[in-house]
């Protein structure tokens, strides 16, 4: 279905509204990644209040992080048919509604259904697919820089968010951080209400960088979900589509699953107290807004598959370093290892969302949606395999070896990527 109406020119020395939709998908990805950065805090003081081993816990991070993945690619197929303002408000509140009943928890499977199920699929709908949905409508230039940008909230959301939560869960407890983390997504929706726009054609205007009367060609009308594995059918029979799908869940069991997940108790296990390894964690969020930003101007400019190369090869070598720079103070060269690996926690997303666009064109927000979905099951598998480590060997090694090698492998696959669908 091709848009009607004809948008007039920006006038100049105005603001692009383009820059108002960015902002605002700031603040709610920023969110989202808040809400995730939850389960390494509370890990402990659940273990210690409930009794609940580390490999029950993870379970229930698992889950999140597997709902957190495969929500991604419906959600952007949802956002065609009714919009993005729609989706995101009601992401919003089902994170809500999930943090604040994790305060009545009396059971195991309680955990497993609210943080699991309630926040999986809230923040989900909130992922880097919506990211690549508001670049994909509202920007033709700037699109690897606003990438990056919008890709960059995520790790603001950690530096925001993890050392006011560990604060929380080491004072007044646990449930005051839930709660708070209910309390912040409720107070985003307004905002994405009233700023949030789904396409340019609304407000009479273009995306940033189109000529002036251009109009997008919107999906056709229809059933989200069928589109959504319509598309997943089609890009599965490429290979680019197995190279991109395999890396990236690669880089989610080397982010998310593993150092987002368990770095704060493997810390812990050193003799750190938690508010530090949060603060450490927080350091990275740092770094990562300034690799991201850097990632999504460089994915302008030099080709993505290199730069995708590139950072996972050196993120291996320094998970590899990482069991041997734990301790029960921060070292040097812990400080050393948070600042490398935080430039490139997330520097993978830019270059990540150019080659689906290249490859897939129109189709490429949905393709990196499933793309997204790997990144998300590789990070449920770390999560869990890293919990059941630790349980039966007493420590985190191993976790970390592995992880690193695979990096080395996902370098190896980007690398292999090629520039046509087939």
């Amino acid at each position: 279905m091709t848009l009607s109406t004809t948008p007039a020119p920006t006038r100049s020395g105005r603001i692009h509204r383009a820059w108002w939709v960015a902002a605002v998908a700031f603040v709610a990805i920023l969110g989202a990644a808040g809400f995730r950065a939850t389960p390494g805090v509370l890990i402990t003081p659940l273990h210690e209040e409930f009794g609940w081993s580390t490999g029950t816990i993870s379970l229930a991070v698992s889950i999140n992080l597997v709902l957190y993945g495969v929500t991604a690619p419906f959600a952007a197929a949802l956002m065609d048919r009714f919009g993005m303002r729609r989706v995101v408000s009601l992401a919003l509140l089902l994170v809500a509604l999930g943090s604040g009943l994790t305060v009545l928890m009396t059971a195991s499977w309680h955990l497993l259904l609210f943080w699991g199920v309630f926040i999986g699929l809230g923040t989900g709908s909130m992922a880097l697919v919506f990211a690549a949905t508001v670049t994909d409508r509202w920007f033709v230039r700037h699109r690897g820089l606003v990438t990056g940008i919008l890709t960059a909230a995520g790790a603001t959301g950690q530096l925001v968010f993890l050392p006011v939560l560990a604060s929380l869960a080491e004072g007044p407890g646990w449930r005051a951080a839930s709660l708070t983390v209910a309390g912040a997504a409720l107070a985003v929706v307004p905002f994405v209400w009233w700023l949030l726009r789904d396409r340019p054609e609304e407000v009479g205007t273009t995306a940033l960088g189109a000529e002036a009367g251009a109009v997008r060609t919107a999906p056709a009308a229809g059933n989200a979900a069928a589109r959504a594995l319509t598309v997943l059918r089609s890009a599965a029979r490429t290979r680019a589509f197995w190279f991109l799908a395999g890396g990236f869940a690669i880089c989610g069991m080397s982010t998310n699953g593993l150092v987002g997940t368990h770095f704060i108790p493997a810390a812990h296990d050193h003799g750190m107290a938690e508010p530090v390894a949060a603060g450490l964690l927080a350091i990275i969020g740092v770094f990562d807004i300034v690799g991201t930003v850097a990632s999504g101007w460089l994915s302008d400019k030099v080709d993505p598959k290199l730069l995708l190369g590139v950072y996972y090869a050196l993120r291996g070598l320094s998970l590899m370093l990482l069991p041997g720079l734990f301790a029960a103070t921060t070292e040097p060269s812990m400080l050393i290892f948070i600042v490398f690996y935080g430039l490139d926690w997330v520097a993978t997303v830019p270059p990540t969302v150019a080659l689906c666009r290249r490859i897939y064109g129109q189709d490429g927000a949905v393709v990196f949606g499933w793309v997204f979905a790997s990144h998300q099951v590789g990070a449920a598998v770390a999560a869990v395999g890293a919990g059941l480590t630790r349980d039966h060997l007493g420590a985190y090694d191993l976790a970390w070896y592995v992880a690193g090698a695979l990096c080395l492998l996902a370098a190896g696959m980007s690398l292999a990527i090629g520039h046509a669908k087939r």
